[in-house]
Parts: structure tokens; sequence; C-alpha cells
């Protein structure tokens, strides 16, 4: 598709595209309404009147809130941030393959530093997939462990994490799950056992499917419901098609991304980043122009607040 038709297809092509207010709504609405009946997000219903002066809805039904704007119901809603700028940021993260900075979404769009990081987590918001399930065929599984090396730690905190006994005490762990040549789940967890592990891959993986993993002791019980195979990394990375190789080249991408770009990641804030990465990794066959409407499609119905982000408020 090409900019004629309304799809933008390079990032210069969006940002001329959407330079104009107006038709950032238009193609938002096409987005949402694809059927071209615009409804109340507040009870679904069809009966609206638009009001031309206002460039807002009307519901004819009564009830709290019978005006809304294109952006009510979105992860755009309340935000004084025009949509010109708002889809340029999500078209940069959408397609950034090792994710774009808060500083450089702040400067190429001329909003502060924390608005731009507060718009980027809102997109990540967008960019969960929690209804991702029925993983087949063969799967891989690997954790990850995520933080800073203690030889970089101020002292105090390097001490305390000897006086726990562990090497990995400091860093987040992340659990993932990749569908060979398909889809991928990652999540951060607690902890990484036997029972986290087998409820994680009960979860998203159809019984029955092959399950590659290494051998760590925490797999062991994959074998109830799973053809388990696995390989010794003291001596072996593959074993005929026995492997983990597709799940590491992830999470050489997630690491790049956050050593790269993201820098200093709080571990509060890491499943976004996780889920940014996998959402990216799992669109990786779209194009540019593909990923950006996908990404569009899936703002509706997510909120998140600035008090919710930095955790005043339950997310």
């Amino acid at each position: 598709m090409s900019i004629h038709d309304g799809t933008p297809k390079t990032l210069q092509d969006a940002i001329l595209y959407f330079s104009d207010e107006r038709r950032c709504a238009d193609f938002l609405a096409a987005q949402r309404w694809p059927d071209g009946v615009v409804r109340c997000p507040v009870c679904s219903g069809g009966r609206v009147t638009y009001l031309t002066n206002q460039r807002r809805w009307k519901c004819r039904v009564k009830h709290p809130r019978q005006q809304f704007s294109i952006k009510v119901g979105t992860i755009f809603e309340d935000s004084p941030i025009p949509l010109s700028k708002w889809l340029v940021a999500l078209w940069m993260l959408s397609n950034c393959k090792n994710g774009i900075s808060s500083y450089e979404v702040g400067r190429a769009l001329g909003v502060t530093q924390k608005s731009a990081w507060f718009m980027l987590h809102r997109i990540r918001l967008a960019m969960q997939d929690h209804g991702l399930k029925s993983l087949r065929g063969i799967v891989e599984a690997d954790e990850a462990y995520i933080g800073g090396r203690q030889e970089f730690m101020h002292k105090h905190k390097r001490d305390a994490i000897r006086e726990q006994g562990s090497q990995l005490t400091s860093k987040a762990i992340v659990l993932g799950i990749l569908e060979r040549g398909g889809r991928i789940k990652a999540r951060v967890v607690p902890v990484i056992n036997q029972k986290v592990v087998t409820d994680h891959v009960e979860w998203y993986v159809e019984k029955g499917s092959e399950v590659h993993t290494d051998s760590s002791l925490a797999y062991t019980q994959l074998r109830r419901n799973f053809v388990h195979s696995f390989v010794n990394h003291m001596h072996e990375y593959v074993r005929g098609s026995v492997h983990t190789n597709g799940i590491e080249n992830f999470w050489s991408l997630l690491k790049r991304t956050l050593r790269g770009t993201y820098v200093s990641t709080e571990a509060f804030h890491l499943h976004r980043y996780v889920d940014e990465q996998a959402w990216r990794f799992n669109q990786r066959r779209m194009k540019d122009s593909g990923r950006f409407v996908y990404a569009l499609r899936t703002i509706i119905k997510r909120r998140l607040t600035y008090k919710q982000l930095i955790g005043v408020a339950t997310t």
C-alpha cells in the first residue's frame, strides 16, 4: 500500500502524512471502526452524532460522558499531545528493531523526555499479548538473567549479594517459550523452579508437543505432558535437531536492546520492555506499514495513567 491509499510505507511518509491532525483522526477512526459505524466507548451503541465544531461525537443514549473524542478508550486518552506526534512515535517504536529511547523520541517530536518516556510506555501496554497460547510443534524453552554485573556495582550492594550466597540474586529472570520458526512468549518470573516452568509451559504450549531445553533441573517435570529433549551446554549446543538456538537468538535481541538503547532499566518496568521486544519479534515478517497498522489496532481498551506507571496506583 502506498501513501496515496491511506497507509504510509516509510517513516518519512508517516511524518508527512500524519502532519495534519484531521487526517490523523480519520485514519485512526478507520482502524478503530473498520465497518464505518462509530460506536460509543461507554455503551458501545452506534447512535452517535458528529459535532463538527468540537471534533467530537455525541452518543444519543443518555449516560455519563455522552461526548467523546477519537482518543477516548485508547492509550491516547487524556493526553494533550496531538495525534500527529503520537502516531509517529507509534511508528518508530513498532518498527525500530532495537527499540528507541525516550531521549531520541523527545528530540524528534519536540516533547520533553518525561513525556516521551510516558508515551512509549503507553504504547508498550498496547503491545502486551496476554492471549497468546497454543504454541505447538517443536518448542524451545529457556531463561535469561537480566541485570548489572557485580564488579560494576557499589560495594555495599555487592557485599549484600554475596551474603545471600548467590551470583544471580541481583538479576531479574525472564522465562521464554518459543515456537520454532514462529511466535514467542516471554514473561518476567520471580524464580526459576520446576513448578514455575511447568505451569508456564503447560499454559502456553499444546500438550504432546516436543519441548527442547537445556539440562537445567527446572525442566525435568516437562516429560509428564510433553516430549522433552535437552542439550547439555557443558558438552554440546546441538544434537541432531535438538537445540535452543532459536530462543538464544531472541535473548541476544532483547539484551542488545536493553544494553544498547535503554542502557538502564528498572526491574519494576522490565516486563514492559520484554513485551515490546516479544511483540516486534512475533511480527517480524510484516512490513513496516503492516506492523504499524497492527499496533494501532491494539490500542483500544488499554489505559495506563502516570500514577500506575510509577507504581503509585495498582496496574
